[in-house]
């Protein structure tokens, strides 16, 4: 069938609101603090037979390509003959979608005159899953919680009970948790609803057809952009902190042969015996997005730009882990993964972009009557062209829990939440900032922690000359350093540092201009003593150096006036 263009068009972009509708009905119906505030969630829509057509602006890389993958085992498990109207499924098995048992996929099958014509679907991290609370402690994945295979979470309109009480008593967050399944089951009925008026005003029987015209014209694109990178083999590879003493290294080799590409992590660490291992789906998730950031991130993204991007890892390395290996703590590993692929790829033909803090931080407070997952972000890494943002969660895209949040929602005060000046990589571009916090408890006797942290000793490195951005902390203020991704015990009196690493610089600090840097200086993200030592500005100040002080706009230093400047005239 001949679709027209013009109805391809017009139909890809009322998808586009569709998907806007069904997240803000799934974030606005929330319980959890991780959905509502830090939106660790995905939103898409399938055609009939699983295909993604579509994503929400909101979902991170990890939950909507797993989840655009693992549509196709919900379409094996329950073929059209086996569902009807007010079906719902749903499943956290880490092999077939994210990765990780916390990350739960709800999908419903959407019908038009009695014939499944789209699914809508979206993956949320649930607040608490049973088990081990999220860390990389556990052995298996037996004990990082319950493992829910594809099951109807409501058959034709009616909730499953006998599911739900059980997922409720092996969760120690219940109404959260249950909660946020129902935001995920009202996110899709307000898509499929929405849909379904938009094949009425259309005059379409079904979407199949058209949609496959959005895949292949992404596919198009997308295979246009790699014609135009340089044949060839690259390769790269990243060091990361691991587990205790067990250092993790991800090598990549990217085969670009005409408009197709082959990444192939072969050389990679074997899976480790703790809970940081990643599935082969969240490996493609993480490398395909990065391939299209890369060379076409204004390609819209649906399966017909997966299609170019060729993914393999050795099963039984830590990026193709086999079952029952745990996974709980994955994305400390995976999230590295665009950084790899980036600084792999030929800097002259695509977006080029420095190392970055990468691995989202996930602290997890618990105490007498209360548990809280809080998500932190460091700095990105410098791009060619421009500094790198600070405290922005690259690549994951999660926001930040709210100081307010924190503080109304468990028994803990933030003592310091703050820029961290020095942290972002030196550079001709400046590596983004991470952030200063400090955490400690109200009223209670005894609290604990799980921090899963990385790059605490392997730093974002700097790119073309450019500085490694600082790496992280977490530990006692003033005292010892804590174990990362293990749960730590705390005296009722404890303050707890939790420091974010920056982002790795671009290019040599010599060549930032020295408008920039006094610019750094005003602003508070270079010290005094690093604008002299690290980019060879001396700034002194005249009166009280605390007061506020606001550049122009406009300001600026030409470049022979910089070259006078750095010589001493």
């Amino acid at each position: 069938m001949t679709v027209d263009p013009i109805l391809a068009g017009l139909f890809g972009n009322r998808l586009h609101s569709i998907l806007a509708e069904q997240q803000n009905a799934l974030v606005n119906t929330a319980f959890s603090a991780v959905v509502r505030e830090s939106f660790d969630l995905a939103c898409a829509v399938f055609d009939s037979r699983g295909e993604m057509i579509g994503q929400s602006v909101g979902g991170t890389p990890g939950h909507i390509n797993a989840m655009a993958t693992g549509m196709h085992h919900f379409v094996a498990a329950y073929p059209p003959e086996t569902l009807e109207p007010g079906d719902v499924l749903l499943t956290n098995d880490p092999w077939q979608t994210a990765g990780q048992l916390n990350d739960i996929t709800v999908a419903t099958p959407v019908f038009r005159n009695g014939r499944l014509v789209a699914w809508f679907a979206s993956c949320c991290h649930a607040p608490d899953i049973g088990g081990r609370l999220v860390s990389a402690e556990a052995h298996e994945v037996f004990e990082e919680g319950l493992r829910l295979p594809i099951l109807k979470f409501l058959r034709a309109g009616e909730v499953n009970a006998d599911l739900e009480r059980l997922i409720r008593a092996n969760v120690r967050t219940p109404e959260e948790t249950i909660g946020d399944l129902y935001a995920q089951v009202t996110g899709n009925e307000v898509g499929a609803a929405s849909l379904l008026r938009l094949l009425d005003e259309l005059g379409l029987d079904g979407l199949d057809e058209v949609a496959a015209e959005i895949m292949d014209r992404s596919e198009r694109a997308l295979r246009d952009a790699l014609r135009e990178l340089p044949d060839g083999t690259y390769t790269n590879e990243i060091v990361t902190d691991g587990f205790d003493d067990e250092e993790i290294v991800l090598r990549v080799t990217a085969t670009v042969d005409g408009d197709g590409i082959h990444l192939d992590f072969a050389g990679s660490s074997p899976q480790s015996r703790r809970g940081i291992n990643v599935v082969l789906n969240y490996t493609r998730a993480y490398a395909s997005f990065a391939v299209k950031a890369a060379i076409s991130p204004e390609v819209p993204h649906n399966a017909g730009s997966f299609r170019p991007v060729h993914v393999t890892a050795p099963e039984g390395s830590v990026l193709n882990c086999r079952p029952p290996a745990p996974v709980a703590s994955r994305h400390l590993i995976g999230h590295f993964l665009p950084s790899l692929l980036i600084g792999a790829l030929p800097s002259a033909a695509v977006t080029a972009i420095a190392p970055s803090a990468d691995a989202l931080w996930m602290t997890i407070w618990r105490g007498p009557g209360f548990m809280l997952n809080v998500f932190q972000t460091g700095g990105m890494g410098a791009r060619a062209d421009k500094d790198g943002l600070s405290t922005t969660g690259f690549p994951s895209g999660l926001r930040s829990t709210p100081t307010e949040v924190i503080e109304t929602m468990a028994p803990l005060i933030q003592h310091t939440r703050a820029l961290r000046v020095d942290s972002g990589g030196a550079g001709r571009w400046r590596g983004g900032l991470g952030q200063v916090t400090t955490m400690g408890a109200l009223g209670v006797t005894s609290w604990g922690v799980n921090g899963n942290v990385d790059r605490v000793r392997a730093a974002a490195s700097g790119v073309d000359g450019g500085e490694p951005g600082a790496p992280g902390r977490f530990g006692l203020r003033g005292g010892a350093d804590l174990p990362a991704k293990s749960r730590v015990p705390l005296a009722a009196e404890s303050v707890v540092d939790v420091t974010l690493p920056g982002g790795g610089g671009y290019g040599p600090p010599s060549a930032r201009p020295v408008a920039a840097v006094f610019a750094d200086v005003v602003e508070g993200y270079v010290s005094v003593a690093a604008a002299r030592e690290v980019y060879g500005v001396e700034v002194r100040y005249l009166g009280d150096p605390d007061a506020l002080v606001r550049l122009p706009e406009d300001y600026a230093v030409d470049e022979e006036q910089t070259a006078r400047l750095r010589a001493g005239q």
